[in-house]
């Protein structure tokens, strides 16, 4: 259902930040073929070693190893960013979406993912969750355009957000 929401396209370039073991980078690299890159970004270097090991089987996973408020990737490089359960556990959240921006091409888009805080039915701790509202108020501080919420994961938001400079 995710992967349907993002509308990827084939030769895409998309940086999964807090790829951890790779699962949805996986799915991403299959989906977009061997002319699109999935920069598998995450800030704990045993992770970036496993993301390794699987970019010897998905070609187009590139691991990078991030640091606490920078990405490490290049400037205007990247059509979609995301972040699935990551931007709440964030140290410098706003510092982190900064180095993002950078690395988003103009009109790139920014995914996030994160647990319904809205909902009482969701079995997660609530510091492990955010409501809509939070989201949307934190991103579209930076330049940010809040594009749609899509409620199609029995848990979570996708929220998408789109670059304005």
């Amino acid at each position: 259902i995710l992967i349907k929401s993002l509308n990827l396209k084939p030769a895409m370039t998309i940086a999964d930040v807090g790829a951890g073991t790779g699962f949805l980078s996986r799915q991403m690299a299959s989906s977009i073929g061997a002319a699109g890159t999935v920069y598998a970004v995450d800030v704990q270097p045993e992770m970036v070693g496993k993301l390794k090991k699987l970019a010897k089987t998905y070609p187009n996973i590139k691991p990078v190893l991030a640091g606490v408020s920078d990405v490490n990737l290049a400037e205007n490089s990247l059509d979609l960013a995301i972040m699935v359960d990551v931007y709440h556990e964030l140290e410098y959240p706003f510092e982190v979406v900064q180095s993002i921006l950078k690395s988003l091409k103009p009109n790139g888009k920014l995914v996030l993912v994160e647990y319904r805080a809205e909902d009482d039915r969701v079995p997660i701790k609530q510091t492990h969750k955010m409501t809509e509202a939070q989201v949307i108020k934190e991103l579209t501080a930076q330049p940010l355009k809040w594009d749609k919420t899509i409620a199609s994961l029995p848990w979570q938001h996708i929220i998408i957000f789109s670059k304005t400079k």
